[in-house]
């Protein structure tokens, strides 16, 4: 089974506001065995609509459309279905008490433009969308379906989870038996062409309906191993376990969860703690620790030590230290991560000190070079990377040096 994902609205294609919906509604179609074949973008424009879903249809069977549903003129999703699906629109007396019980406390927005989100078209299911007024639609056209969603990712999101996935799952489609299983490693520490070589025996070997594909990002390569149905799952586990050993010596993770999750994880089961002392990364390496449920048990603090003053007078670095070795150096960040290790009382400690430009580098100290240093139970370890010449890439790749060389810690203590 096949779906596709159209996402409407000129904001998409003027670049003011990027399609995050799509890769997670993927995901989600991935865990339930569909797989998601072609994502388009088009404009609040009737025609390009109504060819997109015309182009859609002809290849899968399920169309599942984001945007274009709010109450004002722009907003024209919901009077382009009609047309193309010949119905026309009704009031829908339960979407009515729903938008009404949803704005009972703001009698401002009841008004004759939000009177407009109760009329449905007359051919659709309509199913509850809990947090908004734009009601959820599903339309089908024999064997295939369309489903209609607001593009606001909160509202996507708890509609999808709710409503759309366990519609979905309850039509009993004839290939429901095939089943998508994605397993994925994440690796480190080789090229991706080198990578590719070392595997070249592997991938010869495998059975063509199954596919290896290579993920890489910022010094990360995931290795998404996929079967589209004819693959048991002992099967898939046999040849997972195979390429695990070939890739062992790269190895960081046999899961494609983010690194932030992994060393969470660890921590948390250990009931130990981590701090962060941020130069060159400005407080991203605390925000990616903080960024998921749950971190409140492993993650204490940060201090974000910019400037040098910070560096002298919170973190206690001697001014000395400084000025013979250069706040770029290997004593220096050792000295951060041992310094909020100990201010913050934590088992572990991260310190990032670089210069991630444009500007500020020197022959011996180019632009994209970053100390990190990792203070332990057992003992400081620190290394210099050389990360690039972007400045956002220098600071997400130190974040992910950071994260892989604390899950290399954890491992080995």
């Amino acid at each position: 089974m096949r779906a596709e994902v159209i996402t409407i609205g000129d904001e998409l294609l003027i670049g003011q506001v990027v399609d995050t919906n799509s890769a997670w509604i993927a995901e989600r179609l991935n865990e339930i065995g569909i797989e998601l074949y072609q994502i388009t973008s088009v404009h609040d424009d009737a025609a390009h609509i109504k060819d997109a879903l015309d182009e859609a249809f002809s290849r899968v069977n399920i169309v599942l459309t984001t945007g274009g549903l709010g109450p004002t003129k722009d907003d024209i999703t919901k009077h382009v279905l009609c047309a193309y699906f010949d119905t026309h629109l009704i009031e829908d007396s339960h979407v009515r008490a729903h938008v009404y019980d949803l704005y009972k406390e703001r009698p401002d927005v009841l008004n004759r433009l939000t009177a407009t989100q109760w009329e449905v078209p007359a051919c659709a299911t309509i199913l509850e969308n809990r947090v908004g007024s734009a009601p959820l639609m599903v339309f089908h056209k024999g064997d295939q379906i369309l489903v209609s969603m607001p593009g606001v990712p909160y509202e996507m999101k708890i509609g999808m989870e709710e409503q759309i996935l366990p519609y979905i799952l309850e039509l009993k489609i004839k290939n429901e038996k095939l089943k998508i299983i994605h397993k994925t490693l994440q690796v480190t520490g080789v090229p991706e062409s080198k990578l590719a070589i070392e595997l070249e025996d592997f991938e010869n070997a495998m059975p063509s309906d199954l596919h290896l594909a290579y993920l890489p990002k910022d010094g990360i390569i995931r290795l998404r191993l996929s079967s589209y149905g004819a693959l048991s799952e002992q099967e898939m586990n046999r040849w997972f376990e195979k390429l695990k050993v070939l890739v062992s010596n790269y190895l960081i993770a046999d899961t494609d969860e983010p690194l932030e999750v992994l060393v969470g994880k660890i921590l948390t089961e250990r009931h130990q703690t981590i701090a962060t002392a941020e130069s060159c990364t400005g407080g991203k390496l605390a925000s990616l620790l903080n960024k998921h449920a749950g971190s409140s048990a492993f993650y204490w603090g940060s201090i974000i030590s910019y400037d040098n003053s910070v560096k002298e007078h919170v973190l206690g670095v001697p001014a000395e230290m400084i000025k013979m070795h250069g706040v770029v150096s290997e004593e220096v960040v050792r000295c951060m991560a041992e310094s909020v290790r100990k201010t913050l009382n934590t088992n572990y400690s991260i310190a990032t000190s670089g210069i991630a430009g444009p500007s500020g580098g020197s022959e011996t100290k180019p632009v994209g070079t970053v100390w990190i240093a990792w203070a332990t139970p057992k003992g400081t370890y620190a290394e210099c990377f050389h990360l690039g010449k972007l400045r956002e890439q220098v600071t997400d790749r130190a974040c992910q040096k950071a994260l892989v060389g604390l899950l290399r810690i954890l491992k080995e203590e």
